[in-house]
């Protein structure tokens, strides 16, 4: 059913983006097994230079055709624990007295979220501002669009099935998950269905002949996504009562994505 699942960690302690530019040796590919739990174990060395580009804490689900899995697997990767818990509390410090004055939104643009709150910001505090740089660096070779979109999902909320509009941002959307782990579900689609008003019912119908991957979105880390696993791909947040992780439910509550983007 599943082809294999791979998670590339960096080191809770360290700066990312150093390790990547000076101590590559440090990361680790994780393959997760059926006995394990949902987080990545089984530590083997590897060079990240070599295997960035692996999915990451991805389970692939139907008939793969290898060519669109090789593609996937360089398009679609997380890094786990890409800040660390001070990190994390310095970004909600910065963004929290801003999101508490919003009300929570059930009703979207194009209906693809429900329960959320959002704003964009340019100017960061100092320490922030470095951590921003950070996912710049690693997920975009140093260009990105000046502001940063801060999505507050509540408990209860969902982001549906959706493809990302060619309109607002480039090919490369990079995210990091505060507050919570959660599950991304990416299907694959085409473009008649993309433009289908019932686009977003597509995975019910003939399931049997749909593939796709369930990625595991742990708490502090980074996702990054781009090419065809963005425009591709539907992609979605599941539920917290559907967030299932190889068969385990991850406890998915409030989830603030802080995410950057590049110019279209």
């Amino acid at each position: 059913m599943f082809a294999g699942i791979f998670c590339i960690r960096a080191g809770i302690n360290h700066n990312p983006a150093v390790l990547i530019r000076h101590v590559p040796e440090l990361f680790a590919i994780r393959r997760l097994h059926q006995t394990t739990a949902p987080h990545c174990n089984n530590r083997i060395q590897s060079d990240v230079a070599n295997n960035i580009g692996l999915p990451n804490c991805v389970t692939f689900f139907g008939q793969w055709p290898e060519e669109d899995r090789e593609t996937f697997s360089k398009d679609m990767r997380v890094m786990d624990q890409f800040v660390d818990e001070k990190e994390e509390n310095s970004l909600l410090e910065e963004i929290e007295p801003y999101l508490k004055r919003l009300r929570y939104e059930f009703d979207h643009w194009d209906d693809a979220i429900h329960g959320y709150r959002e704003t964009e910001r340019k100017h960061w505090y100092p320490a922030n501002r470095t951590i921003l740089d950070r996912i710049v660096s690693v997920a975009f070779d140093g260009t990105a669009m000046p502001y940063v979109h801060v999505l507050d999902l509540a408990e209860q909320g969902v982001i549906k099935p959706h493809v990302d509009s060619v309109r607002y941002c480039g090919n490369t959307i990079a995210g990091i998950s505060l507050l919570s782990d959660s599950v991304m579900r990416l299907v694959r689609t085409n473009d008649e269905e993309q433009t289908n008003e019932e686009y977003r019912q597509i995975f019910s119908q003939d399931r049997h002949k749909k593939y796709w991957a369930d990625i595991l979105l742990p708490r502090r880390s980074l996702y990054v996504m781009k090419h065809t696993a963005r425009y591709k791909f539907t992609h979605e947040i599941l539920s917290a009562k559907e967030s299932l992780f190889r068969d385990k439910l991850i406890n998915k509550t409030r989830r603030i994505s802080i995410i950057c983007r590049n110019d279209p």
